[in-house]
């Protein structure tokens, strides 16, 4: 293959396949995202073509090797029951199992030198490669392609993406999965705020969620707080074009962190924090985050990857292939539906988590805010599953509301918790009996013809998600909702767990489920009240899945009972 790339040729035969003529050879090319759905999003509106000398940053995602290995390690790492458990990889051992081969590498970089790239930027794990060019170039090279400026969302942002598919000479098909900076736009928030509820008299009654009453549920107390004498970190990601205000921070702690330990400014921010106003889903997930892992040390992933063709999420995803000492524990509350995104990046993105749990690093994903979901094919209803909440090798987490929304009671389904069964993910071995159980024991499972059973079931844990305060743009906000609220708390009491294993020489939790399911929801809350949301129709009216006893495809195994869930996760 050498010889044949400096002949200027590279199979298959009955092609012209010279590194100048590749991206021109119609005939002889492919689309890695054949089923990648472009729809342009509510709210957005399109400004035109690009210039063709507007300089565009997109990212190649090179085929990896020995992914059926990684996947092994993750399960030998993550099973308390091997001998592997906890010993977990550094990023050169992941970067030295999935490097791509010196061929893809070589006709990557060959492929995109003679297209007149610059100032490529690759990853420790070599797996990603970051390019300049002008839109005219690109547009060359990703055959199809037509970059236009779109403006949209809250913040009025400007992307530049292109509505038509791309193609890739055929003699590229064995080496990139997919091209990155194209069709997807940035996530939109799916926040609510939600009318205060009516209630008479206010004697021994709380007036929305605030960090007092989430240790009180929780029982927490007041030394159930990091030490500030570990390495102990944990992050939250941010992709909405949103910013904390560290202003905003010290007036929540202010107002709401009187009774425990905690830090008033975030650590790190990896990323640019805008200057304009601050958005309330950004200051939710640093609040909750840092006032339950309280007095732990936190870093801010903010919409890392600004220029107007990257998505944010693939650049936060770049960064955790990129640096070797990472926070234990990570809160994001990004979501797409998985009919929305091509199968290449759905798996690939998929295998980036599957890296990241090879490190041992716990990833918190929001299960989303639309309960069961819906969507027509061919005319049928169907449930909607979101990514990467069905991602086997991810913490989902649901949502809950308080039976009396005034007082710290047991919790009930919060109907937009968002859960179901992927149509992607096989079920993994470490649900099996656990799915199984709930298929062949609840009395209210939705027609079989809306979900598919055999696919990886979500969420696994959940947290209370209705009736928060916020302080942003130094305004105090109540009964804020979404599993972006459940997501941090859940992951900040992981830290103080963290905490203590690292205190007793134990390595982090990282990649929580096996344990989990081993051990059957010790330590949680068992959430068995209340059914989601789904399609609006007369065949389940609007219903989708309900709790039972177990776990559940609405709340998973339950809330946390911290002390329990502590003494359940400390053992080796």
């Amino acid at each position: 293959m050498t010889a044949d790339l400096q002949k200027g040729r590279m199979g298959p035969r009955g092609c012209l396949l010279g590194l100048l003529a590749l991206f021109v050879a119609g005939k002889c090319s492919y689309s890695p995202e054949p089923d990648q759905q472009w729809t342009l999003p509510p709210g957005w509106v399109s400004l035109g073509r690009a210039d063709p000398e507007e300089e565009l940053s997109l990212t190649f995602a090179l085929r990896q090797q020995n992914l059926e290995r990684l996947s092994e390690l993750v399960q030998a790492v993550s099973d308390p029951g091997s001998s592997r458990y906890g010993k977990y990889l550094t990023l050169e051992d992941v970067a030295e199992l999935v490097r791509p081969s010196p061929l893809t590498l070589h006709t990557v970089q060959k492929w995109l030198l003679a297209a007149g790239a610059r100032n490529c930027h690759s990853v420790t794990t070599q797996d990603f490669l970051t390019c300049w060019l002008s839109v005219r170039q690109a547009e060359l090279l990703l055959s199809g392609a037509e970059f236009h400026h779109y403006m949209g969302g809250p913040a009025e942002t400007h992307v530049v993406r292109s509505p038509r598919p791309y193609r890739l000479p055929k003699a590229l098909a064995s080496h990139v999965d997919f091209v990155g900076g194209l069709h997807r736009f940035p996530p939109t928030s799916t926040l609510r705020q939600r009318p205060e509820p009516q209630v008479p008299g206010t004697v021994g009654l709380h007036l929305g969620v605030t960090p007092s009453v989430i240790r009180e549920r929780y029982n927490l107390t007041a030394q159930d707080v990091g030490s500030g004498t570990t390495n102990n970190s944990q992050a939250c990601a941010q992709f909405l074009e949103q910013y904390f205000h560290e202003s905003d921070l010290a007036e929540f702690m202010r107002l709401f962190g009187g009774n425990f330990a905690h830090q008033a400014s975030v650590a790190r921010v990896v990323g640019q924090q805008g200057r304009g106003r601050a958005g309330i889903e950004a200051s939710l997930d640093v609040e909750y985050l840092m006032s339950a892992g309280a007095n732990i040390s936190t870093w801010v992933y903010s919409s890392p990857g600004r220029h107007e063709s990257q998505e944010p999420f693939l650049q936060w995803l770049l960064l955790l292939s990129n640096e070797s000492a990472l926070p234990h524990v990570h809160t994001v509350s990004y979501g797409d539906d998985e009919d929305s995104l091509s199968s290449a990046y759905i798996q690939r993105v998929n295998t980036e988590l599957m890296k990241a749990a090879a490190r041992g690093l716990t990833l918190l994903f929001a299960s989303g805010d639309s309960g069961a979901g819906c969507w027509s094919v061919l005319g049928r209803h169907r449930f909607r599953p979101s990514f990467p909440a069905s991602s086997p090798y991810v913490t989902t987490v649901g949502g809950t509301s308080f039976q009396n929304p005034f007082r710290v009671t047991d919790e009930v389904v919060d109907y937009i918790s968002g859960g179901g069964f992927s149509n992607v993910f096989p079920r993994p071995s470490y649900q099996e009996e656990a799915v199984a159980q709930y298929l062949s024991s609840s009395p209210h499972l939705p027609p079989s013809s809306y979900f598919n059973a055999s696919g990886r079931a979500y969420p696994d844990v959940a947290a209370l998600s209705d009736g928060y305060w916020v302080v942003s743009n130094h305004v105090p906000i109540p009964w804020v909702s979404g599993t972006s609220a459940s997501t941090p708390v859940f992951g900040g009491l992981l830290s103080l767990i963290n905490e203590h294993r690292i205190l007793r020489g134990l390595p982090p939790l990282g990649f929580l489920n096996p344990r989990l399911y081993q051990q059957h929801g010790e330590g949680l809350f068992d959430v068995t009240r209340g059914c989601h949301e789904s399609c609006l129709n007369e065949e389940v009216e609007g219903q989708g899945f309900c709790s039972g006893p177990g776990w559940d495809p609405v709340t998973g195994w339950g809330t946390p009972n911290f002390p329990a869930l502590l003494k359940t996760l400390i053992n080796p």
